[in-house]
């Protein structure tokens, strides 16, 4: 069967063509700037075959509509019809508490998510733009959502809540709710997978850094905590985001400073970070080539970033009473072997030791890095959001079709 994985973001789509349940991609690509100047479609078969369509695209539906058609178009498509598609995921960043895995999109669900804008007012809105232009687009064709916080749903009230008045709680639900889910639950098991082991015996530490990063704790297969918070913002030092930061420095900045709270909001999601500390870039690969020229506050922001790796894997093997495999992904997690290195620098307490030759050899490869003799397996797994969405949805359409599902 055929499944079409969606990622709607703001002015932009991502999309993959799957054959289940063999994984293979058949085409793949990007609606980029829509509503804007210069919209195109970036569009790749699986033999190799690329495309690139300019034209104006002024919305989601547009979008969909002109990457379906390419889809099944003489010159690049994979399929012959439409109707070769049986079904469609999508990737949804927030669902709140109202769902704890993956789900058969119906109008109960889409009025859930419409619940959750308030939650991630940058994300959720696009994601059901999506939902609703294939619902007008292929109307027959059943859509699944998977979220960024379902895999973080089995975190404990001790490591959820915020030590604020339970009755905001109760209110709003804030709390800690966790974000690229589906990255630590995919990552967590293909490590698994990889080296034999069963997931639901295990104490692991999933570390997903890119521009956006953050880190897990997984016990028996099961989130018990993890970096992000409410927002995306708390955490680890991100290309542009604060991460952890004390609410009293953040309110006395605002007070100093003479800001709304909207402005507060932008210095410490899109001005900070790596960016705001190294003053050169929220690329890692630009502040590590400032900090070789002798940049003292690009080496600086390097080692914050490093430090704050190294503390809360120490915070989470406490947390777990142990840790048997820590696994690195995302774009820096996979490709910067320095980074990475240096994060697990003094670990050696807890057991781990890396080689460090292997490391060397693991950009954007999966590779087991630690030695034989470490207590702890260190491994390297890309991530594949992609794939992880594509097979929930082709266990929920089985569902529906065995009639385990109502559809």
């Amino acid at each position: 069967m055929k499944i079409i994985v969606l990622n709607c973001g703001s002015s932009s789509i991502k999309y993959q063509l799957f054959e289940m349940p063999s994984r293979q991609v058949l085409a793949k690509g990007l609606v980029d700037k829509i509503g804007l100047k210069g919209a195109s479609i970036k569009h790749k078969r699986s033999d190799g075959a690329e495309a690139k369509i300019e034209g104006e695209i002024l919305d989601h539906q547009s979008g969909i509509e002109f990457l379906l058609g390419i889809l099944i178009s003489g010159k690049y498509g994979s399929i012959s019809s439409l109707e070769e598609i049986d079904a469609v995921g999508h990737r949804v960043v927030h669902a709140g508490e109202k769902f704890s895995g993956s789900v058969y999109i119906t109008d109960e669900v889409v009025s859930a998510l419409e619940e959750c804008i308030d939650l991630a007012p940058l994300h959720n809105p696009p994601n059901l733009k999506g939902i609703y232009a294939m619902k007008a687009l292929l109307p027959e064709v059943p859509q699944v959502g998977v979220f960024d916080t379902a895999f973080h749903q089995t975190m404990p009230p001790k490591a959820y809540l915020y030590g604020i008045p339970y009755a905001l709680y109760e209110k709003y639900r804030i709390r800690r709710y966790g974000f690229h889910g589906t990255s630590h639950k995919y990552v967590s098991a293909r490590a698994c997978e990889i080296l034999g082991l069963n997931i639901n015996e295990l104490k692991i530490i999933t570390c997903h850094l890119g521009n956006g990063a953050s880190m897990a704790a997984i016990c028996n297969g099961k989130s018990v905590d993890t970096s992000m918070g409410m927002t995306p913002l708390e955490g680890l030092i991100m290309g542009t985001r604060a991460g952890d930061l004390d609410v009293g420095a953040l309110l006395f900045i605002a007070d100093k400073e003479e800001t709304s709270i909207q402005y507060t909001s932008t210095l410490v999601n899109k001005f900070s970070g790596m960016l705001g500390v190294s003053g050169v870039s929220s690329d890692m690969r630009d502040i590590e080539i400032a900090a070789e020229n002798g940049n003292e506050r690009a080496k600086v922001a390097m080692e914050m970033y490093q430090y704050r790796v190294r503390k809360y894997i120490g915070a989470y093997a406490a947390a777990m009473g142990g840790v048997d495999l820590i696994v690195f992904t995302g774009g820096i997690g996979e490709n910067d072997t320095v980074t990475r290195t240096r994060s697990l620098d003094g670990l050696g307490f807890i057991g781990v030791q890396i080689d460090e030759e292997l490391s060397l050899k693991s950009r954007g490869k999966e590779l087991l890095i630690s030695t034989a003799e470490s207590k702890v397996k260190v491994i390297v797994v890309p991530t594949d959001e992609e794939l992880m969405i594509a097979s929930d949805t082709y266990e929920i359409y089985e569902s529906i079709v065995s009639g385990a599902l109502e559809h």
